[in-house]
């Protein structure tokens, strides 16, 4: 079910606490005061100056603040409540980074033993040389000769996938791409959606049965891409710095081109029409395109567009 409201009606027997996440002892006062617009399936959003709930009952949190005993939003959002915290999600804002995040980056500089990364945050991150895979082994001691090959490894423009792997004192995040599964990206295309829309799943790395492969950054940053085959990795000597850092694209057919198209026009929509991407909506989308047999361009057509997001939504 496609929902932007963590407010879910209680069962009857008010036994549903995994599912709220607060304490049973705190009298629900959103659920009582806005019953009505929290139903199963609606999409929830609220506008500035809306009163969301008793600041007797709830803190505020970020997107919202207190006024005549009432927690009122700040920012056009979603609502969010921990417990007895309640928060306003903005809709359009930076994004927020948290430590083991998968994020997808460009190369915007290359420095001294590091390269600067736009990761769509309030500023760029860095991706240190020591935080690389580099030919020998992961392990190695970083040389100066790898200092002077620096671009040959990356370079301005270049995409990667890597992860968060801490924050320096200026608040700027630090990344890395020690896994085989992190590095330079090729073969496709990059879509890019509010951060807000990108859910956090088991896996961010995912292969659609049409030949697409999709890595989905927590950073609103999405790699659409040919389907790539697991090859079997004999340890650390598996490590191809020709095939890890090259700037080549692979060969790529007139259908697989056609699925990244439709792949990424379908995500243009459901940020469009503000729905969050998961796996299974995905699929859903993907099967909804096909079924209607029509040109890849036509699903950025309104009245096509609509149909789309409708048809997801009742499916969900």
């Amino acid at each position: 079910m496609v929902t932007f409201t963590s407010f879910p009606i209680l069962h009857e027997n008010g036994s549903d606490y995994s599912v709220t996440r607060h304490h049973p002892d705190v009298e629900d006062h959103l659920d009582i005061n806005m019953e009505d617009d929290f139903e199963e399936g609606s999409h929830k959003l609220t506008f500035p100056g809306e009163p969301i709930t008793s600041s007797q009952a709830f803190m505020r949190g970020h997107g919202t603040y207190v006024d005549n005993d009432e927690v009122i939003a700040s920012v056009a959002g979603t609502i969010e409540r921990v417990n007895k915290l309640v928060t306003v999600r903005a809709i359009r804002s930076r994004y927020n980074p948290e430590v083991g995040d998968l994020v997808v980056g460009r190369i915007t500089e290359v420095q001294p033993r590091r390269w600067k990364v736009d990761a769509n945050s309030r500023q760029d991150a860095v991706l240190m040389l020591s935080s690389v895979n580099l030919p020998g082994g992961v392990q190695r001691r970083k040389l100066e000769s790898d200092e002077l090959q620096m671009r040959t490894f990356f370079e301005e423009g270049d995409l990667l996938v890597a992860e968060v792997q801490a924050f320096f004192a200026d608040g700027a995040m630090s990344l890395h791409t020690r896994s085989l599964r992190y590095g330079k990206l090729r073969n496709g295309q990059l879509v890019t959606v509010p951060p807000v829309l990108i859910r956090r799943l088991k896996s961010h790395f995912l292969s659609l049965p049409c030949g697409v492969d999709l890595i989905l950054g927590l950073n609103g940053y999405i790699w659409i891409s040919k389907h790539m085959k697991q090859t079997e990795q004999e340890g650390e000597d598996a490590f191809y710095a020709e095939a890890v850092y090259s700037n080549k694209n692979d060969y790529i057919d007139d259908a697989t081109r056609d699925a990244i198209s439709r792949v990424s026009n379908i995500i243009r929509v459901l940020a469009t029409h503000f729905i969050p991407l998961t796996d299974t909506l995905l699929l859903e989308a993907y099967a909804w395109a096909v079924e209607q047999e029509g040109d890849v361009k036509d699903l950025l057509q309104e009245e096509v567009g609509d149909a789309l997001a409708a048809g997801v939504i009742s499916q969900s």
